[in-house]
């Protein structure tokens, strides 16, 4: 280990002298607190360090000791459950030795090595080892099942001893190869390199989420990225507290990066709290939660998305469709632009550092399904969330990130005043994955395409009607056109808007999420016909047909779609009832 000293201090930055053999981003312990760092820029024997505590009373002519490695995370079983910083030190081991204040320097294990883990193990002496192959097999939670597969960075090898199946710590030698190398459950991999796959591929199955709005309008696939811009208040955490409540990804990687602490203190006493719907369990059982708050050290938020991303990379390599949620990505771009300003760099628009993009592209890419070296489909989606300041998406961390994901959705502050949940705005929001997904929503119901664009379609004609009733009053528009307003209205109402507390509706399955449009068109196009035939609006809007299926959302259970079909029928009789026929049905 070479040793140094430092001989200048800028916030987080410090420079540090005598490093002749360091490298860059290796990893180092500055002052006499032993604070964990990383070096970022290299002059001579000269290193500039950014360090990931808080190195407040640090001197000039401290010590600064290199480690010789990258930043790093540990692997293993014991990650699902945890909580830990951006540098992976685990908070509630750490709050029992120093209270709810981490005191500089303290350091933890990430992972319990003095649990024992039931090991199943699939080698025997004389197989081959190579990267990508399995070796053994640990239950971590009762819905996960933890693989222990080589990485990338395991040359190959004879496997010449194996431990039998039984129970071991994470830390002790499971497997031994012929030239004595000895493996244990734990491996470590630096967080800023991807871990390596085999392929990477198209995804033809969404991430299902539960709310409609995504689900129907604006889908996401499995290995996709999205993001949910919106201004404070407009619900970004909450949307992602639902969908990784709801979504159908086998492990959910929730990385609170920068937000303030009462919205973490949420995450961390709410999600113990929930159980699963897949599972009944509680959902800690497949979460694991980084927390990175705005007080903590600007340099750790800034590295907290990669040790997330790299976690899930791991959980992916197993098999697994993997969640991340970042929130909120506008905050990891802060800690960039600060830390830029810090080393003198030249700013770009805003202030922020030019390599914003890259960074950005670097982050977004990680994610996808692939392939991967064992040869199974494994996929991570990344959901991050995006706070451009005022709610103005013109701004550079909306712009750059729009570049680099597929799905976007947008928050609308009216919505969000107006208590609309989700505040999805249906004008502003896309999603390039539809054509991707038409084959899993064939086998869902074959009319998914055509509602959806049905839909959209007469959300798109509200827009610009309600932009003529503003001047001169739904009184003055004909029938067909007012009952593209009243269709809009029974959309928002009945579909689009969703209540996190009706056990009934805070979760809607594919078959209900079709079928509630089907009985919303059908209505409207039922009503077309008959203004056609004379019948007036008035008496349309008032059918007490209307109002149930506005209300069939919280009253149909996701189970019980086929006994819904009869409200269809009740559609039709109450226009036939009207005088005018029903003539057809939905004919989209």
């Amino acid at each position: 280990m070479s040793a140094g000293y430092i001989t200048r201090i800028s916030g987080p930055v410090i420079y540090a002298q005598g490093m002749d053999d360091a490298g860059l981003y290796d990893v180092v312990k500055v002052g006499k607190a032993g604070l964990i760092g990383e070096i970022i820029k290299l002059k001579g024997d000269v290193a500039t360090i950014q360090i990931y505590e808080d190195n407040t009373l640090m001197r000039v002519g401290e010590p600064v000791e290199c480690m010789h490695r990258p930043l790093s995370v540990a692997l293993g079983p014991g990650l699902i459950g945890s909580i830990y910083d951006g540098i992976q030190r685990p908070l509630p081991v750490l709050k029992n030795v120093s209270g709810a204040f981490l005191a500089p320097g303290l350091a933890g294990e990430p992972l319990d090595t003095s649990k024992k883990w039931h090991f199943v193990p699939l080698l025997k002496a004389g197989d081959p080892i190579a990267p990508g192959t399995a070796f053994g097999i640990i239950q971590e939670t009762a819905s996960i099942q933890h693989r222990l597969v080589f990485d990338a960075s395991v040359p190959a090898s004879t496997a010449d001893w194996i431990a039998p199946e039984g129970d071991y710590t994470c830390t002790a030698t499971l497997v031994k190869s012929r030239e004595g190398k000895e493996y244990t459950a734990v491996s470590w991999w630096p967080v800023r390199a991807a871990r390596k796959f085999t392929e990477k591929q198209i995804t033809h199955e969404p991430l299902v989420t539960g709310l409609r709005v995504i689900d129907v309008l604006f889908p996401i696939a499995k290995g996709g990225s999205a993001a949910i811009p919106g201004g404070f208040g407009t619900g970004k955490t909450m949307t992602q507290h639902a969908i990784a409540k709801w979504c159908d990804a086998d492990i959910i990687v929730y990385i609170g990066c920068g937000e303030r602490g009462n919205e973490m203190t949420e995450v961390l006493t709410e999600f113990p709290s929930l159980i699963d719907p897949r599972t009944g369990r509680s959902l800690m059982e497949r979460t694991i939660l980084i927390a990175n708050t705005s007080n903590m050290p600007v340099a750790a938020r800034e590295v907290s998305i990669y040790t997330g991303i790299t976690i899930a990379e791991y959980y992916r390599d197993m098999g697994y469709q993997v969640a991340v949620m970042a929130d909120s990505t506008s905050r990891w771009a802060e800690a960039l632009r600060e830390l830029s300003g810090r080393l003198e760099e030249m700013p770009a628009e805003e202030g922020f550092p030019a390599y914003l993009p890259t960074r950005l592209a670097e982050f977004y890419e990680r994610g996808g399904m692939v392939k991967t070296l064992e040869g199974k489909k494994g996929s991570v989606t990344i959901i991050g969330a995006v706070s451009p300041p005022g709610g103005d998406f013109s701004e550079p961390v909306t712009q750059h990130t729009k570049r680099f994901i597929r799905c976007f959705w947008a928050l609308d502050r009216d919505l969000a005043n107006a208590r609309h949940y989700p505040a999805i705005s249906w004008n502003d929001s896309y999603s390039e994955y539809t054509e991707d997904l038409i084959q899993y929503w064939d086998s869902i119901d074959p009319a998914w395409d055509a509602l959806r664009t049905k839909t959209m379609d007469i959300l798109k004609k509200e827009r610009k009607l309600s932009e003529i009733v503003r001047l001169v009053g739904p009184d003055a528009l004909p029938d067909e056109q007012r009952l593209i307003l009243l269709t809009a209205d029974m959309i928002k109402n009945g579909f689009l808007q969703q209540s996190s507390f009706d056990t009934v509706d805070m979760y809607c399955a594919p078959p209900k999420q079709t079928f509630l449009l089907t009985c919303i068109l059908t209505f409207h196009e039922l009503a077309e016909n008959a203004i056609k035939n004379g019948a007036p609006l008035l008496k349309i809007s008032a059918l007490p047909i209307k109002e149930k299926i506005i209300r069939l959302k919280s009253t149909l259970e996701n189970n019980k779609v086929q006994e819904g079909q009869a409200v269809i029928q009740e559609i039709q009789q109450a226009f036939t009832q009207l005088g005018v026929g029903a003539q057809g049905g939905l004919s989209i």
